[in-house]
This record gives C-alpha cells, sequence and structure tokens, in this order.
C-alpha cells in the first residue's frame, strides 16, 4: 500500500460527476457524510450496506442513491467496479475494509477507505461551500481532526452570501470577456468591482444594483499602471503587513531583491512574473538605475508593479530615489511600510532598543564603507552612552567600526550584539562587547544579513518566545 504522503488528494465535490457510478460500502453516519458531498456532483450513488442510518434512508426513498442491501462480500465489489469512479469504503469492520480497499486498488478504481489513510488510494479534504465557493483543507490524511478545527475556523470568515457573489461573477465572465478581451484588463476591473461596492451588492442579493456598478466600471476603465513599494519586513512572513499581503496578491509584476525569501515569495500572486532584482553588497543583477527604469517602463505598459524590499522601503531601502524617479516620469505610486529590519531583528532577539534606564534615544546607521575602504560618520554622534545604535550592513566593516566607537568614548566593554538573519528560522544571537564581538563574528563565522546593535540595551536581553512557523 501506498504510505499516506504518497496519496492524491481528490475534492470529489469539485468534480463533475454527473452520472458516474460512484460506489459507497457503509451504512453509517461516516457513510452519510461522505454521500452528502457527493450528491451536489450529479453522481449516480450506489449504497452497499445490510442497514441504513435515518438520513442514508430517507436519501434513498427519495431515490437520490441506490440502496444495495445484504452482507458486502469481496465478490460483489469486485462485480461492481466494471464503470465505477469512484469507491468510499466507511463500514465498522476495519478488516472487511481493508480487503474491499485491495479489491478496489487491484482493478485500479480509486478508493478511499475511510480513516485509514494507507489503504486509500486518495483522501477527502475537509470542506467549507458557499455554493461555487469551495474551500478544501487536507494534511494529507495525517490528521483529519486537524482538518476539520481549520475548517471550522474558515466557516467563520467566509460571508453567507458568497455563493451569490461567485454567481454574479459567473453570469458576468462572457459578457465581460466580449467587452474586454485583454486578461489584464479584466483582472482589474473584477479587482475594482471586489474591492468597491460592487462585491457586496452582488453578495446582498442586490444583482441589478450590483449589475450597474460592474457596468459604471467598464465604462469609465482605462489600463492604468502603478508602482507599489512595498516593505516585507524582516524575513518572518508572519511580519507581513495586510496590506502588503494584499498587494502581492494584486501585483502583475514583482520585482525583489536578496532580502526576500522563497517564504515570502509564496504569498505572491501564482500567475504575477517574479524579477529578481538581486541586490548584494558589491553585485547587484540590475543597478539601482536599471531598477528605476525598469518600473516606469512597466508602469507605463499599464502594469501593476510590486517592488517588493525587505524590512521597510524608507529605512536604507532607497526607496527615496525610487520614488523620486516615478514622481519625475508621472507614475502614481503607493508606499506601504514594513516592519524595519531593527524592530524586528532586535525584538525577536529579546533586545529592547530603548530602555528609561540606559537608552533614551535610537540611532540607525549604515556601515557602507567609501571606495576607499574608510567609513566616514560622525562618531561624535554615535559614540553617546544614553542611546542605541543600530548598524545596518555593517558586518564588513565591523573591526573598524568597534575600534572608532571606542576611539571616540565609548568603553572597551560596551555592550553590543549581532543578530544573523534575524526573524527567521536561522536566527543568530551573539552578544559580547565592542573589543570582542569583531573576533566573535569570525569566529562563529557570521554571514549577511546581519545587524549590529550597540549599547547598555544589551545587557536587558531576555529570550522571548519567539511565533511558531
Amino acid at each position: 500500500m501506498q504510505s499516506s504522503s504518497e496519496k492524491t488528494s481528490w475534492f470529489p465535490i469539485m468534480l463533475r460527476l454527473d452520472e458516474a457510478r460512484v460506489l459507497v460500502i457503509g451504512g453509517g453516519n461516516i457513510a452519510a457524510n461522505k454521500v452528502r458531498l457527493l450528491v451536489p456532483t450529479g453522481a449516480r450513488i450506489e449504497l452497499l450496506s445490510p442497514t441504513l442510518c435515518p438520513e442514508l434512508q430517507r436519501l434513498a426513498d427519495d431515490g437520490v442513491l441506490t440502496h444495495v442491501p445484504g452482507l458486502v462480500s469481496e465478490d460483489d465489489v469486485r462485480a461492481r467496479l466494471p464503470g465505477c469512479r469512484l469507491v468510499y469504503i466507511a463500514t465498522n469492520d476495519t478488516t472487511l475494509n481493508r480487503s474491499l480497499a485491495a479489491v478496489c486498488q487491484q482493478q485500479n478504481v480509486p478508493v478511499c477507505a475511510v480513516d485509514d489513510p494507507g489503504n486509500s488510494s486518495f483522501i477527502t479534504p475537509a470542506l467549507s461551500t458557499r455554493g461555487a465557493v469551495q474551500v478544501a483543507v487536507s494534511t494529507g490524511g495525517a490528521a483529519p481532526v486537524l482538518a476539520r478545527r481549520l475548517r471550522a475556523k474558515i466557516e467563520e470568515i467566509l460571508p453567507a452570501g458568497l455563493h451569490l457573489l461567485a454567481d454574479f461573477m459567473q453570469n458576468a465572465r462572457l459578457p465581460l470577456r466580449a467587452r474586454l478581451p485583454d486578461p489584464s484588463d479584466r483582472r482589474q476591473v473584477w479587482e475594482r468591482f471586489l474591492d468597491g461596492a460592487g462585491g457586496n451588492l452582488a453578495m446582498s442579493g442586490q444583482t441589478e444594483a450590483a449589475r450597474q456598478e460592474l457596468n459604471n466600471l467598464l465604462e469609465g476603465h482605462t489600463r492604468q499602471g502603478e508602482v507599489w513599494l512595498v516593505g516585507a519586513g524582516p524575513g518572518d512572513p508572519n511580519l507581513l503587513t495586510l496590506a502588503a499581503l494584499r498587494l502581492m496578491q494584486d501585483a502583475d509584476t514583482v520585482l525583489y531583491d536578496n532580502l526576500i525569501g522563497p517564504d515570502i515569495l509564496n504569498y505572491v500572486r501564482r500567475d504575477a512574473e517574479l524579477i529578481f532584482v538581486g541586490k548584494q553588497r558589491n553585485r547587484h543583477t540590475l543597478p539601482q538605475e536599471g531598477i528605476n527604469a525598469e518600473l516606469v517602463r512597466r508602469a507605463k505598459a499599464g502594469e501593476r508593479v510590486l517592488r517588493l524590499k525587505g524590512g521597510d522601503p524608507f529605512i536604507f531601502g532607497r526607496g527615496g530615489e525610487e520614488i523620486e524617479t516615478l514622481t519625475e516620469a508621472g507614475v502614481p505610486f503607493r508606499i506601504i511600510p514594513g516592519i524595519s529590519a531593527a524592530n524586528g531583528c532586535a525584538a525577536y532577539a529579546g533586545i529592547p532598543l530603548t530602555h528609561r534606564d540606559c537608552a533614551q534615544a535610537c540611532l540607525f546607521i549604515t556601515g557602507h564603507a567609501k571606495a576607499d575602504g574608510t567609513l566616514d560618520l560622525a562618531w561624535e554622534t554615535i559614540a553617546l552612552r544614553s542611546q542605541t545604535v543600530v548598524i545596518y550592513m555593517g558586518l564588513t566593516m565591523l573591526p573598524q567600526l568597534s575600534a572608532q566607537l571606542i576611539e571616540h568614548g565609548l568603553p572597551a566593554d560596551w555592550p553590543a550584539a549581532l543578530v544573523e538573519r534575524g526573524t527567521t528560522p536561522q536566527q543568530r544571537v551573539i552578544t559580547g562587547t565592542l573589543a570582542t564581538l569583531p573576533e566573535q563574528a569570525v569566529a562563529e563565522n557570521v554571514t549577511s544579513p546581519a545587524l549590529i546593535i550597540i549599547g547598555e540595551v544589551v545587557r536587558h536581553r531576555v529570550s522571548p518566545t519567539l511565533p511558531e512557523a
């Protein structure tokens, strides 16, 4: 038999089973649950069982299914398999279930032995249904109770009138395609319809008003490009804002760089074009001027372009340069802030950025060196005991940074920390002092991205309970 991890998750309620024969073996409540899923598909349901529970008996009396009474044997099932599309086995005899499942698999007929994924060739997910809108949750047969719990959560957030909205959109689909042949145009109109009054009108059954709203959008439609500068946070997808998630689902094109990992990109619309512009130290797949030009070019071609940045776009993210270019080119844009690396990494490391007893200010600086390899920073304003200093992109220059801060007045034993790959499962926190941290970074083989935090707040570090993935 296959392991549960090898199963194919079938979604029978989504299949059009019109007049296809489906065999259900068992007459109790579990069998009734499966029959309930099958009825809307139009399948011809044959039910083999000596007895029926009241719900199944009612369906049999109404002619919804055909009841074949009597004890069930392997020979009975084998004789009924030719032409059968699916089989559900839900008797209270585990041994019988397994033997009947083996017969089905020998005949290459998909079979689900309920609550026995090891003897099934498909599984049925937990389903939430609002007419044509169906949401399925599957654990691959590993944890059916968990799937049902998740389904209950989904049921809480699906509006009752969602089926009316789906029916409205289905009926309007072909006329809309005739008026707007380009799929991108249609997608923009539908998104504006759902985001505006139209979606609510359709869900509440006000079909004529919804139709008028859609017509107004069609008459006023011009394909308009736009750029969205979005902060994706420091790495943990749980730190994405709701506004960021929405635009990630609406974008036609996404320009992203090295700090955006696959866990974040999983939230982008599946058919969006992904363009890596890989900004790493001294190695840019596309220089900043090229990125700016690409944003303008694509927006003027009518695309909704998402510029996805790690952290916040306006904190060492060069967002200011990009919006200046967009403004000069007359391209509309939106800015969605993100949780900065300083905020996110410090919080996940358990280091407060300010503290009433020791740090009344917090200073963000970048540790990028000049072309000659030196640092040109206002050391007198940085080397203050009453503040926390957070240094971005400073790992390479850490020895110079530490030496300069000591030279300009901070003690060699001043607390300092490195947060490597902050907020991700690979996060490491290394604490030390200005004198020791450079050697610790080498000894621990710390790599970018890493954030440096300097100040007495490091002494107040705690170990927080981090969010689960």
